[in-house]
């Protein structure tokens, strides 16, 4: 790797500091790119989580949204890495009824909910967890759906030779505006994941989110962040306390927001994956663009709620 990240942020316990967070911010719009901080080189990055809108566009082009009268929480939920609450529950449940087919086909494997207050409401009735509440059973719900549409093989939908994964991987290359090969693997649900520069990734959130074809997803996620996240889940806080802001977390430190009003938008990579900093980023670039102003506690405290320490940003 030749690529060269930026202090991002930094934690300070008592005047010293204590932890350093680097990483990369690319702010652009569809022509260009407006500023950025660290230099990543081109060098390509999985896309994670952060493909779940590239890959729902299909749902559109497809007219699954049509042949199955989708109501837009069942579209935002396709898109959606959610906390396996138990909104989340009961849409994953209706599609997968709507659909005709049975929570066993997905095969996006079993863990508990990233709520933490489900987690452990299961945990003390004794619930077990299920594929309904890996954070990526939404997207596997629509891969399902898609290939019922289409009258392909479900049982193999998760491999790249698949006619989904294909049309996938044509459709995500084409938005991105990719034209050479990086390397693929699996995600961490199994289905197959794409890597590509920064740039890439946010062009293609661009070229999705202010297309008027795809108003449909846009409008998913503007009326419906706790569905496309939930508990404490950064995109839910930042839709839900802004105006007309699009945006995804992915693992691996990733986060893209877009402005579908200003039409430009801003992908962050944190290079250790630390998701509070991750956070801490986004907002106060979102600050620093004057299109949102939330509020977090940035103190460093005891377990007696003593502040020892601040975090902040440097750029």
């Amino acid at each position: 790797m030749n690529n060269k990240p930026e202090k991002l942020v930094e934690y300070i316990r008592d005047g010293l500091v204590e932890e350093e967070h680097f990483g990369f911010i690319i702010y652009a719009n569809t022509q260009k790119i407006l500023k950025q901080y660290g230099q990543d080189n081109n060098y390509p990055y999985f896309l994670r989580s952060c493909a779940k809108p590239l890959q729902a566009s299909l749902m559109i082009d497809y007219g699954l949204d049509k042949a199955y009268d989708l109501s837009e929480k069942e579209i935002a939920i396709c898109t959606a890495s959610h906390a396996g609450e138990k909104i989340h529950e009961e849409l994953i449940k209706g599609l997968l009824s709507k659909i005709g087919l049975q929570e066993s086909d997905l095969k996006c494997g079993i863990h508990y909910p990233l709520s933490k207050t489900r987690q452990n409401e299961m945990l003390l009735t004794g619930e077990k967890p299920t594929q309904i509440h890996n954070n990526c059973s939404g997207k596997h719900t629509m891969m399902l759906a898609l290939c019922k549409l289409k009258n392909w093989d479900i049982k193999t939908y998760n491999e790249l030779t698949h006619p989904l994964q294909q049309a996938i991987k044509k459709k995500i290359y084409t938005l991105c505006e990719i034209d050479k090969e990086y390397p693929i693997t699996k995600d961490g649900c199994g289905v197959p994941i794409f890597s590509m520069p920064l740039y890439n990734i946010l062009k293609g959130y661009l070229n999705l989110f202010l297309d008027e074809k795809y108003s449909k997803l846009k409008n998913a996620f503007l009326n419906n962040p706790y569905v496309i996240g939930g508990e404490d889940r950064t995109d839910t806080k930042i839709i839900a306390n802004s105006s007309n802001i699009v945006c995804k977390t992915g693992a691996g430190g990733l986060f893209v927001t877009i402005d579908t009003k200003n039409k430009d938008g801003f992908i962050v990579k944190v290079s250790d994956c630390d998701m509070k900093s991750r956070e801490i980023t986004v907002i106060e670039f979102l600050k620093k663009l004057n299109r949102a102003n939330i509020k977090y506690d940035n103190k460093i405290r005891t377990l007696h709620n003593d502040i020892v320490g601040e975090i902040r940003t440097c750029f």
